[in-house]
């Protein structure tokens, strides 16, 4: 199944996309994509409730608003220099560990919203990451049952303001966790229908491709990251993993390329889809 969300900030209403490519509205249902949903066998009733009941839900229009794929989870755990060649942009060895850092919920988004610039942001910069959603309870997961854990993946940018995450204090997460800094969708793609180990990714800045990648030059592969992570926190359902980015960022490039109003973000990942930030100021408000 490819579960997605629709409708005004803060007021998304579930929807599935069907085998046919319809999207139609399961509000029916009775549950978001939240931690009780995954944490429940949501999935499966779920497609249980399609079964029975798709064909008579109403269908969602092509040009409404997507929301962020999954309900605001309890944590975005984000995975630093996870793909050797994004190491060596940096000038750094490649870890001989995952490298962890937070993301605010606050952050999380649509798939198309605007990207709204931080007061006083001279260096955004950006990131195409591969998303994994948590489907069940996680502590001490060994490598081998990790997958068990695994609800789906998505699309996610991991936008990051290189000032506020290297010069101020030394702090990833103050660079990390701004508003609209996790646009996260067009969908959800469960996790039977998606093989993480092997998928071509992308990202283009105004129609120039920036970022060519593949899931498999991963350093630590999903099933090692969900293990490796769940021994250092309890991993929730609906909780959003995200695994790291191949080279070509902004920050690194020579010269670099900071984001600024106009700009225009593309991004995506093969079975997953795609999606599109456009720049803008920062709010005067």
């Amino acid at each position: 199944m490819k579960l997605f969300r629709f409708g005004s900030p803060g007021k998304e209403k579930p929807g599935v996309i069907l085998d046919d490519g319809a999207s139609i509205d399961v509000s029916g249902f009775g549950q978001d994509y939240n931690e009780e949903f995954f944490g429940a066998d949501g999935l499966s009733r779920l497609a249980a409730w399609v079964a029975k009941n798709g064909a008579g839900a109403p269908r969602v229009d092509s040009g409404v608003r997507l929301g962020p794929a999954v309900c605001r989870p309890s944590k975005i755990v984000c995975v630093g220099l996870n793909y050797f060649e994004h190491a060596r942009e940096q000038g750094v060895d490649p870890p001989k560990e995952p490298v962890l850092f937070l993301k605010s919920t606050t952050a999380l988004c649509g798939p198309n919203d605007d990207l709204v610039l931080p007061r006083n942001s001279k260096k955004t910069d950006w990131e195409v990451e591969l998303g994994v959603v948590v489907g069940k309870k996680a502590a001490y997961v060994s490598k081998e049952k990790a997958l068990e854990h695994v609800a789906g993946y998505a699309v996610i940018n991991d936008y990051s303001e290189r000032e506020f995450q290297l010069e101020r204090g030394g702090q990833w997460d103050k660079g990390k966790g701004c508003d609209f800094f996790a646009p996260f969708g067009p969908f959800v793609a469960t996790a039977d229908t998606i093989d993480s180990h092997d998928l071509p990714m992308w990202l283009r800045l105004n129609g120039e491709v920036r970022q060519n990648g593949n899931t498999k030059d991963m350093i630590f592969g999903v099933p090692t990251l969900v293990s490796y992570i769940s021994a250092f926190m309890t991993l929730l359902p609906g909780d959003i993993i995200s695994t790291g980015t191949p080279p070509g960022v902004g920050g690194f490039a020579k010269p670099p390329r900071f984001l600024g109003p106009g700009d225009v973000v593309e991004l995506g990942i093969a079975g997953l889809g795609q999606s599109r930030q456009r720049v803008v100021p920062p709010s005067a408000g």
